[in-house]
């Protein structure tokens, strides 16, 4: 792994900037894209930013949100490639994972504990509670200034991927950093509601779908609930009309693990979990081909659901510590 100076170092030299994330990209993902895509403008650089995934209705308020390109990578030449918040290559979508085989310089910067390293240039912190930090010290070290525009998109970031500060990642370095953005007078307040207080209609129609195939364990530790694609159709929502769902389930009386299953496709399923303080989620989800964090991960499935929830549920109930009826 470099060092962040070296990851800076090979930054400054680029001049042709292609930067991307994940697919159905989140807070963290589009902030941090964002954040130093519009810093590298400033310093004079050529930037796309870029996914094969639209940004959601609730973030199209960030700065430079407009600019975002979707679909297949740009057809432009470029030198440099960077990807951020992916921890694994397949979660650029096959269009963009294609891109790191091409001749420019890649560099790859996460904080997922199951990163696997891929890239020119990689740099993993696993203590950083969001990507966000991460651009945020980048920037420091390159002794660039943030543009109220960056500081929004990474105070975004940080406050997306924490819960607002409420989850076990969040660290007395987390709150530095927001201090920090917060003292250059974004607007907080603002930023909070366009994020959690201005739901479309369909979001909570389609809330109270999931409440209705809500499930708890005999042990009451683990919950779950389940959207397929024929509620979503008769809802007129589409996917990211789902995104915090699961945290309903957790945030059941006690229970432990709180986890959705999303149909994506026919026999194609998303399943996310979430936990509270007992159980590594990251490592619940492993054993499907999945990851994540310590209290929020997820894993992509295909076959019958009744036979992937017995599964998911059985290993999920093991965790917590309770008995398989």
């Amino acid at each position: 792994m470099n060092k962040l100076e070296e990851i800076g170092s090979a930054i400054k030299m680029a001049e042709r900037v292609l930067l991307c994330g994940h697919v159905m990209p989140d807070g963290d993902c589009l902030g941090s894209v964002l954040a130093l895509g519009l810093t590298l403008e400033k310093l004079g650089k050529k930037v796309t930013m870029a996914g094969p995934d639209p940004v959601p209705e609730k973030y199209r308020f960030l700065p430079g949100s407009d600019r975002f390109v979707v679909g297949d990578p740009p057809k432009s030449q470029y030198d440099t490639f960077i990807i951020l918040d992916c921890s694994v290559p397949e979660r650029l979508g096959k269009g963009y994972k294609e891109l790191l085989s091409k001749n420019m310089v890649s560099i790859n910067i996460d904080h997922h504990a199951g990163s696997i390293p891929f890239g020119d240039y990689q740099y993993t912190d696993t203590k950083a509670a969001a990507v966000g930090e991460i651009i945020f010290d980048l920037l420091n070290v390159m002794k660039v200034n943030l543009t109220i525009e960056a500081a929004i998109n990474l105070y975004t970031a940080i406050i997306t991927d924490t819960g607002s500060f409420q989850y076990d990642n969040t660290t007395p370095g987390t709150h530095r950093r927001a201090a920090m953005i917060l003292e250059m007078g974004i607007p907080a307040a603002q930023i909070n509601i366009h994020l959690y207080e201005e739901k479309p209609v369909v979001t909570l129609n389609i809330l109270g779908a999931a409440l209705n195939t809500l499930s708890i364990s005999p042990c009451g530790k683990v919950c779950w609930m389940t959207i397929t694609q024929e509620t979503l159709r008769k809802a007129g929502a589409v996917d990211e009309h789902t995104d915090g769902l699961v945290n309903y389930a957790r945030s059941v009386k006690g229970v432990q693990v709180g986890i959705l299953f999303r149909e994506i496709t026919e026999d194609l399923y998303k399943v996310s979990f979430r936990s509270k303080s007992v159980v590594d989620v990251n490592q619940l989800a492993a054993p499907f081909g999945g990851g994540g964090h310590l209290r929020a991960a997820g894993c992509v499935l295909q076959g019958d659901l009744e036979k992937i929830q017995e599964e998911i549920i059985t290993a999920a109930i093991l965790a917590v510590g309770g008995t398989v009826q």
